[in-house]
């Protein structure tokens, strides 16, 4: 496909196909996160990872991700969005062939690195290409799909990494993304029309490495810091950013042509957008970081039966999607988003019910009402935040959404994942002293590590039990056998007690997580509905290309005004 989008006097018609290809390869960008939360354990023991390792493993791929995606999104702005998107899919292959072959640690980390740095070329450039081949009256309808697949794809990882692992290693979860990498280039050259700014301003690269510093520098405090400690590193981490932060508004207020015009966050409608993607995320991917724990380690799971089991979440995503195309122009996008954001909390609440007794029918529910929260929510949030943008800054739109829900996901992922560290190791601590159980010196530390470091313990003890039976089988006389005899039934009761600790202390972890996911989605709400004006439902009822038209002469109108300014 050679014509630009911006010949086009029609709308391009095969633009639904475009569509596809877009959300696959939105599709293996989220499954490269989610899909590794259940080829984690097979990966830790062939390579022998440590915790800080296994961390680094999952968030190497974050920092760049999250870093990069406004400059590379500016950049595929003024040369090429699809070329971005093509050679975004060609990197991210790359990296995955990479990381299937490695043996080690380093060579894992660096790998997941090199498919961060790709992630941040596509993700914008999915936005930015469907808001520049989707006629206005139209995008919204084409990000509810959008929303949809980013939906699909957190419950569609671990499906697909359980069903490889049930005969493949974990290698495989990385080559996966190569053969859909490649039918996505293919599609990408073929439906998908080249699109890039119509302007030739420079591209402010000083705002560009500052917003790479200061990005960069948050998200590695927010793993490290709630991790592995408020060391020098964290601190160290937490200047920069704050530092980097305040340069970079600065430099974005005096540059004539900003990578971001920051005085867009003073718009309630666009401010109001950001922090509800930001929130949605912290709330989805820390439950999801500690839901599938739960599923497979107390309720005993495999991969494949995880991933199965996470399938509501996806099937309301769409429902969820669906219902907001029929709602938002009716009702409008404050109502929407909030109600959204309510359901979300809702589920929540639901899970601080979580106790040792609890089977998958308990999660159930809340995980319905999870995807219908996240579809409701997102796509008018996605569609306001792309709408913020002229048309020649679609990359730098789609990177703010992205930035967002990234930011919010490591939130997500380094606050609740804390609280739930914590809140394990002090019940399991608790619950090994109640139930009298007497662990050698230094087992208890190793337990509280997390629930899998507990449920190891158990089994270490378990198997302890075991030899010493076998040792009473073959013992010299009646006395020692009966001596043996009782050692191992000691043993046994001392395994099976503390695998009923772990368990109930993780599910108490998990609820009281929950309280505190749900407290501050249900802050966050209250702070969206003030933020979002009820003046954007006009907008959004009327998708009319009259009123496209007129919103796109009034920013015009405004650009002009702000240039003469200048």
């Amino acid at each position: 496909m050679k014509q630009p989008v911006e010949e086009m006097k029609q709308p391009y018609a095969r633009r639904w196909w475009a569509l596809l290809v877009l959300c696959l390869s939105l599709l293996i960008i989220v499954m490269a996160n989610t899909a590794l939360t259940v080829a984690a354990p097979d990966m830790t023991k062939d390579l022998g990872l440590s915790s800080s390792d296994l961390q680094w493993v999952i968030d190497g791929y974050t920092v760049p991700y999250a870093a990069l995606m406004l400059l590379l999104g500016a950049i595929g702005d003024k040369y090429s969005r699809r070329g971005a998107l093509v050679l975004g899919l060609v990197v991210f292959g790359a990296g995955s062939v990479a990381g299937s072959l490695v043996d080690s640690s380093g060579g894992v980390i660096a790998a997941r690195a090199v498919m961060g740095f790709g992630a941040a070329m596509i993700m914008p450039a999915t936005l930015s290409l469907l808001a520049a081949t989707f006629p206005r009256a139209e995008r919204a309808k084409a990000i509810v799909l959008w929303t949809a697949t980013a939906g699909l794809a957190i419950a569609a990882g671990p499906l697909v990494a359980g069903a490889l692992l049930q005969s493949h290693g974990w290698a495989s979860t990385f080559l996966i993304n190569v053969p859909i990498a490649a039918l996505a280039i293919v599609g990408a050259l073929v439906l998908v029309p080249p699109s890039k700014a119509g302007h030739s301003n420079r591209i402010d690269y000083v705002g560009g490495a500052l917003s790479v510093i200061w990005t960069g520098a948050l998200v590695y405090m927010i793993i490290q810091g709630p991790h592995f400690g408020w060391d020098a590193k964290a601190i160290s981490a937490a200047v920069a950013a704050g530092v980097g932060l305040l340069a970079f508004v600065a430099w974005e207020l005096r540059y004539p042509h900003p990578i971001l015009d920051v005085r867009r966050f003073l718009d309630r409608r666009f401010a109001g957008s950001n922090l509800a993607v930001a929130l949605f995320f912290l709330a989805v991917f820390g439950a999801f970081y500690y839901l599938t724990q739960h599923l497979q380690f107390v309720l005993g799971y495999n991969p494949l039966e995880t991933g199965v089991r996470m399938l509501p979440l996806a099937g309301a995503v769409f429902v969820g999607s669906a219902l907001t195309g029929y709602l938002t122009p009716r009702i409008g996008m404050k109502i929407t988003v909030t109600a959204g954001m309510v359901a979300g909390t809702a589920a929540l609440a639901l899970l601080t019910r979580v106790d040792a007794s609890s089977a998958y029918g308990d999660f159930v529910a809340p995980l319905i009402i999870l995807g219908l929260a996240i579809g409701l929510a997102l796509s008018p949030c996605t569609d306001a935040i792309m709408g913020a943008f002229p048309e020649s800054e679609l990359g730098v739109g789609g990177a703010v959404n992205d930035t967002s829900l990234e930011l919010g996901g490591s939130l997500g992922i380094a606050i609740l994942g804390s609280v739930l560290a914590s809140s394990y190791s002090s019940k399991l601590s608790d619950a090994a002293a109640a139930s009298g159980t007497k662990l050698p010196d230094g087992t208890l530390d190793t337990a509280q590590d997390s629930v899998g470091a507990g449920y190891a313990v158990a089994q270490g003890i378990g198997d302890k039990a075991k030899e010493v039976a076998e040792q009473a089988a073959h013992a010299g006389s009646p006395g020692q056998a009966a001596q043996l005899k009782a050692q191992a039934e000691q043993l046994a009761q001392g395994a099976h007690k503390m695998a009923d600790s772990v368990g109930s202390a993780f599910s108490d972890a998990v609820a009281h997580t929950s309280l505190i996911g749900a407290v501050i989605l249900g802050a966050g709400t209250v702070l969206v509905a003030v933020l979002l004006p009820r003046k954007g439902r006009a907008a959004a009822a009327d998708p009319t290309p009259a009123a496209s038209v007129a919103a796109s002469g009034k920013a015009a109108s405004e650009k002009a005004v702000e240039e003469l300014q200048r």
